[in-house]
């Protein structure tokens, strides 16, 4: 079925969301290695790898608690994490449990979601690691070439990205922390959000409060627009890239999501 054609919150099947895991984690753990624990991460500021493996580590392992109906200590955890005699093997273990513990659970399970337009828990913790390590992956080799990345230079192939730009706008930015808002006196903004990629587009109303967010069949207008392939657009979205170039950036340049 065509990604377009998909009228679901996931436009990837649970088996590609793992997969594209187990990818980013993979190629978060070779950029890491490559890139030293203690140099700076340029899509991060104040972060150095040995933090951003932490805070992937950690990520993972509370995905894996909030399956399974356990808490988990946040701080301690990503400071083992630091600390660890070896923080890259200490990342790829996390992910290893994730998956395993996404594999056992059933389809139906109930559990924390906490994004608008989710689906069910064991698809929702599937498809939000599958974005959140590709991005840390991202950051990861950022790291080691020292600048941000072009889309090219990464492994992100365009389903994918597709997914995850459908993942940010329907999910992230309409929720009631958003902070991509507008301050008094100034005019409500539509951006308009387009790639030749697929034939679904989104509008994002920019107001003082919370974006309201509208995906379309075909081509979206707004006051502003922001264009461009697939894994360019998602990684621009998400702040990971400068190679897309939009009037809309000032305003999108509010939103703290990363």
């Amino acid at each position: 079925m065509a990604w377009e054609d998909r009228d679901v919150p996931t436009h990837l099947t649970f088996d590609e969301h793992l997969a594209g895991l187990h990818e980013a984690t993979l190629m978060m753990s070779r950029h890491c290695a490559a890139a030293g624990l203690d140099i700076d991460v340029p899509s991060c500021p104040e972060w150095t790898v040995r933090r951003l493996i932490g805070h992937q580590g950690m990520i993972h392992r509370w995905a894996r608690a909030s399956l399974r109906g356990e808490t988990l200590d946040q701080a301690a955890t990503e400071k083992a994490g630091r600390r660890s005699s070896d923080p890259v093997e200490w990342l790829r273990d996390g992910a290893v449990a994730l998956v395993a513990t996404l594999v056992e659970t059933p389809e139906d399970a109930e559990g924390l979601v906490f994004l608008h337009d989710a689906p069910p828990a064991r698809l929702f913790w599937a498809r939000r690691q599958h974005h959140e390590t590709a991005m840390h992956g991202i950051d990861a080799l950022a790291a080691s070439l020292g600048r941000l990345p072009r889309a090219e230079e990464t492994w992100v192939g365009t389903d994918a990205a597709l997914d995850g730009i459908d993942e940010l706008l329907m999910g992230f930015v309409p929720r009631s922390r958003s902070t991509l808002r507008l301050v008094p006196d100034e005019e409500p903004v539509t951006i308009a959000v387009r790639t030749p990629d697929a034939s679904q587009s989104w509008t994002v109303q920019v107001t003082e409060e919370a974006p309201v967010v509208v995906r379309h069949d075909g081509p979206a207008e707004g006051d502003l627009v922001i264009e461009a392939p697939a894994v360019a657009l998602y990684l621009a979205l998400w702040h990971r890239t400068e190679e897309v170039t939009s009037d809309a950036w000032p305003l999108w340049s509010r939103s703290a999501i990363r």
